[in-house]
């Protein structure tokens, strides 16, 4: 009974799937919750609306955090009955959660609000800005964030001597556009340093216009350097999608060769089906995604 009910908790507290309706809402409630608080958090930043409806947004944050620490301690609670953190006991599956990506943002999440009952003196406005990390608990619900830092350590060594390339730009036209604008404009290429302000808003592409030159060397050096930032720009998010379309590429070719295996003997039967089921879960993908790989893979059987 007791790992049953543990069992229905995570159920609850991950991501639903269509067949369980009463899992979907506590995502849509838990959703609409963060949501809620990021604008909150927003709003009172708003002097004359901090300060009117004060106690309305302390009231909601009181709620909030409530209803944040509950989930979080029902995670750490459920986290042995997640097969997603391996065969390990139940108290290395709770400490596997606590510490995951996903755990620490739970943590975070409620943190900045408890803190001040401790340590009355510190910068309230810092702890506000902090409680926006709320947003970053959608991660339960998306591995988009996961997904992108595995597709940067998948592509690690192309991205990082993309990132090389862009340094050695950086010093290279800062250092450049130092020679050629010091002498007319001291005040805004004093330095190396303060020059390479200019450098890296050029190189982005962005071009704020606050520093710019106004020598025919120094228009010719940032004409160059705005052509070397398209390039740069450009390497780096190629580097990236190729990695995100490659590692969902995987994902699908790993929920093939389950599918493929399964349909060996021409039936899918219960057990393999939710073998498949809880490999697409972990890859994250539909099911839609799952349910036509079987249908094209049933028909070429």
């Amino acid at each position: 009974m007791y790992s049953k009910v543990q069992k229905r908790t995570n159920e609850l507290l991950s991501k639903g799937n269509k067949s369980d309706k009463p899992s979907q809402y506590v995502d849509l409630i838990l959703f609409i919750l963060i949501l809620l608080n990021i604008t909150a958090v927003c709003l009172e930043s708003v002097k004359y609306l901090g300060k009117e409806y004060k106690e309305a947004f302390n009231i909601f944050e009181f709620f909030s955090v409530v209803i944040f620490s509950i989930e979080y301690l029902l995670r750490i609670w459920s986290a042995p009955s997640r097969d997603d953190l391996g065969s390990s006991s139940g108290l290395v599956k709770r400490l596997k959660y606590i510490f995951s990506f996903t755990g620490l943002i739970d943590f975070l999440a409620i943190i900045p609000s408890i803190l001040p009952y401790f340590f009355g003196g510190l910068d309230l406005r810092w702890l506000r800005v902090l409680r926006l990390l709320r947003l970053l608990k959608i991660s339960n619900y998306s591995s988009a964030l996961e997904d992108f830092f595995s597709a940067i350590k998948a592509e690690w060594s192309s991205f990082s001597a993309a990132l090389y390339l862009m340094l050695i730009a950086l010093f290279l036209s800062s250092s450049l556009m130092y020679i050629a604008e010091h002498n007319s404009q001291p005040e805004k290429f004093s330095s190396i340093p303060e020059t390479m302000w200019w450098g890296l808003i050029t190189l982005t592409t962005v071009g704020y216009g606050d520093v710019s030159p106004i020598t025919p060397l120094g228009k010719i050096i940032g004409a160059f350097t705005a052509i070397m930032g398209v390039f740069a720009v450009a390497l780096l998010t190629g580097i990236v999608a190729s990695a995100f379309a490659n590692q969902r590429a995987q994902k699908a070719a790993i929920l093939e060769a389950e599918i493929n295996d399964a349909l060996s003997d021409g039936v899918i039967s219960e057990e393999e089906a939710q073998k498949i089921e809880k490999l697409r879960k972990e890859l994250n993908l539909s099911p839609e995604h799952s349910k036509s790989l079987i249908d094209i893979l049933s028909d070429k059987k």
